[in-house]
């Protein structure tokens, strides 16, 4: 991710490494799916925030990762944050954070593509990579 950053938001800094990737699909749910990606990144994030698009020739998908430099998800709790309304920090209210949404979500939309979305190791903070059958 050491592409030179496409600007500030919040306070936070955005890198990105894109490519042209096409997958079949509704353009709006797939839309949203990265919408709820970038904001679950914005609302974890420290200080910067990572966008990764590019082709998985092997596997012929089409791949998209979000990383946020904030705490990282442990194992154990990977699949609980795709439950509807989880909340990995029991501190943290509805005023401060998002509905508990977002992700299940997204998890549903990557779904109905024929796709995945995951948390995958990453040396600090959090990356969700979602992989959908390229054209």
């Amino acid at each position: 991710m050491g592409q030179p950053p496409i600007g500030p938001r919040r306070g936070h800094l955005f890198r990105r490494c894109l490519e042209q990737v096409s997958v079949p699909g509704n353009s709006l749910w797939l839309t949203r799916l990265v919408t709820n990606l970038l904001d679950n990144a914005q609302r974890h994030a420290r200080h910067a925030i990572g966008v990764r698009v590019y082709t998985d020739t092997e596997r012929s998908e089409g791949v998209l990762e979000v990383h946020n430099d904030g705490n990282a998800i442990e194992p154990a709790d990977r699949h609980r944050i795709f439950e509807r309304f989880a909340r990995l920090d029991d501190a943290r209210s509805r005023e401060h954070g998002g509905a508990g949404l977002g992700l299940p979500i997204a998890l549903d939309i990557a779904h109905h593509h024929g796709g995945t979305l995951t948390v995958v190791d990453s040396p600090h903070g959090a990356t969700f990579q979602a992989r959908f059958p390229a054209r």
